[in-house]
């Protein structure tokens, strides 16, 4: 029994009948088989699985960096698989914040002209581009850091770092790829509280980790093995 109230929530992603297949050797490898799933805007989801399993792939696809063989992945009410290479450049652009392993700075610039970075795309004026530079270091813990290099800051820094420079574009979902593999279990609890404050806001979170520790503080877990994807 309800009371009437509309309580759907929106849905960030929904792909159904997803595959990818690649020809490695004149052998097809079949990556994704037949995915269906929906994840909802503002979710916390971690996906876990053994490696080759699928998940660097599916993470391609949900971050328009790939297209599926065939099926269809809505970003919203945009189909990835159907969008053109320019589409993709801006929905990654726009949409989507990447964070990875490696921190991917680059160490001749400051954390602040790292966070830069990633906003060319967006043709945003000088100082609209400051001033969310100052916004997202501030967000992460690093408003008096902006002028520091990435040698110059613990690893767990240069994460949040390279988290700033992906919420810099306040994008609609934010990929996360191991961001806690390279850190120590101090500084994986720094960068999780980072994350899941995020999450807090309204930002999809979702994330590809090894660490069970990583994916117990997820709302929901996914499981990809042999290209297959199911909640644990």
């Amino acid at each position: 029994m309800t009371d009437g109230t509309d309580t759907a929530v929106a849905t960030a992603y929904r792909l159904t009948g997803v595959t990818k297949t690649y020809d490695q050797k004149g052998r097809e490898v079949r990556a994704l088989r037949g995915v269906d799933i929906e994840i909802a805007q503002g979710d916390f989801v971690t996906i876990q699985g053994p490696t080759g399993g699928g998940k660097s792939t599916f993470l391609q696809i949900l971050g328009a960096l790939d297209r599926p063989t065939s099926g269809s992945v809505l970003l919203g009410e945009e189909d990835i698989a159907k969008a053109s290479n320019g589409e993709l450049s801006r929905l990654r652009a726009h949409d989507i914040g990447f964070v990875f392993q490696g921190f991917n700075l680059i160490p001749t610039l400051t954390a602040a002209e790292n966070v830069d970075m990633g906003l060319e795309p967006l043709r945003l004026s000088q100082a609209e581009r400051a001033q969310r530079v100052t916004q997202a270091l501030a967000h992460v813990g690093l408003a008096e850091r902006g002028d520091h290099r990435p040698g110059e800051l613990s690893g767990g820094q240069q994460q949040r770092v390279a988290i700033a420079r992906a919420i810099a574009k306040r994008p609609r979902v934010l990929l996360a790829d191991e961001p806690t593999g390279n850190l120590d279990e101090s500084m994986r609890d720094e960068i999780l509280q980072v994350l899941e404050a995020l999450n807090a806001e309204g930002l999809t979170l979702i994330v590809v980790t090894h660490d069970s520790a990583v994916a117990k503080r997820a709302r929901r877990r996914l499981r990809l093995d042999k290209g297959v994807v199911s909640d644990i």
